[in-house]
């Protein structure tokens, strides 16, 4: 399938003129990934299969007409800088080919029901949040644009788009059963340390982190939470005088801290200056979110090390 220059800009949100200015720069790139530029009888072949009944869509002469592909589309997002859709592009294809790495062939056996994987272990094992904002900020949008642009493949589509939001909402549904469960569990009689963090809310959770980081000898310890504390739930200072910034996340068991979550995390870091960054959860990390922090110098407290911590250990970058 191929998409015009205006349904490129579409989809990346910017002007056409900065799509034009890009393929002018990386027009041999583009070129060897597939981009074509029609002109003469070609151009006028098109212009009568696919334009004709659609004047309103060009009405200027054209003398030529670029045709990008999807690997083109692709490459843009690798070239184009000032766009917030280039950036959630890249980092969406960064986070794949690092778990294609990561995680070759990966086999679950016990999901498995006549050596098909269910849907619904698919969307467990992968994580629901991530299909939701993949649908609702890639492919909804692009779908956008070329229907927006589009002459005689309009009504399919609109066809399609419709498709998609459904499945979206099925995995709002998926994630909102879920919760569901996570909380008829919560109503449970707890016992163990876990339990009783599990049946804290955001706030708790935050009061006993900074309770922990307080019996650890850590000092000035301020607790922010809320919009307005640049990232930062907790800051302080470490008993030798390192500054220390905490991200708290009281997630349900279930879901995984993502990739793009440490990321922003990385950024709170270098914003407060902070000697020691520490991203508690009640949840695991993904592989890729323990890669980012342990290139940065994050210590990610997971699930496991939190109860430990809560049991009376002390975490090794407080000593």
């Amino acid at each position: 399938m191929h998409v015009t220059t205006a349904m490129v800009a579409a989809y990346f949100e910017v002007a056409e003129t900065v799509i034009n200015n890009l393929l002018s720069r990386h027009r041999e790139e583009l070129e060897s990934n597939g981009l074509r530029v029609i002109r003469g009888a070609e151009l006028q072949k098109f212009k009568e299969l696919i334009l004709s009944s659609y004047p309103e869509s060009y009405p200027q002469p054209r003398s030529s007409m670029a045709l990008w592909t999807r690997r083109t589309v692709l490459n843009v997002a690798m070239l184009l800088r000032d766009s917030e859709v280039a950036r959630r592009v890249r980092t969406y294809l960064l986070d794949i080919e690092h778990s294609s790495r990561a995680h070759p062939l990966i086999v679950d056996t016990p999901q498995r029901v006549n050596d098909v994987e269910s849907l619904d272990a698919r969307i467990t094992r992968l994580g629901e949040e991530s299909f939701t904002r993949l649908l609702g900020t890639t492919v909804v949008p692009v779908l956008n644009a070329l229907i927006e642009t589009s002459g005689e493949q309009r009504r399919e589509l609109i066809g399609l788009r419709e498709n998609v939001q459904q499945i979206e909402r099925r995995l709002v549904r998926h994630d909102t059963q879920l919760r569901r469960l996570q909380h008829a569990q919560e109503q449970r009689p707890l016992t163990g340390v876990m339990a009783s963090i599990d049946a804290m809310n955001w706030r708790e959770f935050e009061q006993h982190i900074a309770g922990l980081l307080r019996r650890d000898d850590c000092i000035g310890i301020e607790v922010h939470g809320g919009s307005g504390d640049r990232g930062a739930d907790i800051t302080g200072y470490t008993a030798d005088g390192r500054r220390l910034v905490v991200q708290c996340k009281n997630f349900a068991p279930y879901r995984s801290v993502w990739s793009g979550e440490m990321q922003k995390f990385v950024g709170t870091k270098t914003l407060h200056r902070a000697d020691v960054a520490v991203y508690v959860a009640t949840c695991p990390f993904s592989r890729e979110a323990l890669d980012i922090a342990t290139q940065v110098g994050v210590t990610a407290v997971h699930r496991g090390l939190l109860e430990a911590w809560s049991a009376g250990a002390r975490l090794q970058v407080l000593r």
